[in-house]
């Protein structure tokens, strides 16, 4: 007899906790959906000397050009760095930053990058063409395509003639300022007139090809391999 008014003194007990346990409960599901929901807003980088205006033209801040990559920031030693040219050339080249920086002209622009995610940022930008490094190495008969290939290995390619015919920048400066590592330091490619996920950081690799059907990262993943705004 005692063993059963035992039980009932549990269950008793249990009934009138129960409320308070599924209140527990809901609470930490709650808790966990908000921080899903609405994630802890991390601290912005601030670039105090950066240009905000060039030539009467106001400019974003580089803090407007968010971080999408597919592996995090990437931390580029620049004393081992090395950009290599290779493929469809009649030579491959492998350079380090300074052979990019100081041994070529130098050119300023401001382009405005259009990410599919629906931001946009407008900046200056300062570099070298990629088409005078393609001349560097000189481009072979039936070259078609530059694949671009960064150091976390994303990768994307654009026609050769858009290369060719267009002031393409290699960029090494964003707003007067060597690009952080959080925005692609060393070396990011300033694709004008394309959607952003063509515009590669961390630039490590330019191979010419003659491969039309060639896909990057994205465009492997249905993204549309003709990313010019329209």
């Amino acid at each position: 007899m005692r063993h059963v008014d035992a039980e009932k003194l549990e269950k008793a007990k249990l009934r009138k906790a129960l409320p308070y346990i599924i209140a527990g409960l809901v609470a930490v599901l709650l808790a966990t959906l908000i921080v899903i929901i609405y994630p802890p807003l991390q601290p912005q980088i601030l670039y105090p000397t950066e240009i905000r205006n060039y030539q009467g033209q106001n400019l974003s801040s580089i803090g407007n050009v968010y971080e999408n990559a597919i592996k995090g920031t990437q931390f580029i030693d620049q004393t081992t760095y090395r950009l290599t040219v290779t493929g469809l050339v009649d030579k491959n080249l492998s350079l380090s930053y300074d052979d990019v920086v100081n041994s070529h002209q130098k050119y300023q622009k401001v382009v405005t990058i259009h990410c599919v995610e629906g931001w946009s940022a407008t900046i200056l930008w300062e570099g070298v063409l990629v088409k005078d490094l393609l001349q560097d190495a000189g481009v072979s008969g039936g070259a078609q395509v530059v694949i671009f290939t960064a150091a976390d290995g994303y990768t994307t390619s654009l026609p050769i003639d858009y290369i060719s015919n267009n002031s393409i920048l290699l960029a090494y400066k964003m707003n007067g300022l060597v690009i952080p590592p959080e925005r692609g330091f060393p070396f990011e490619l300033v694709a004008e007139s394309q959607y952003g996920y063509k515009w590669i950081k961390w630039l490590t690799g330019i191979e010419v090809s003659d491969n039309v059907n060639y896909h990057g990262f994205w465009e492997s993943r249905g993204y549309p391999n003709n990313a010019t705004i329209r």
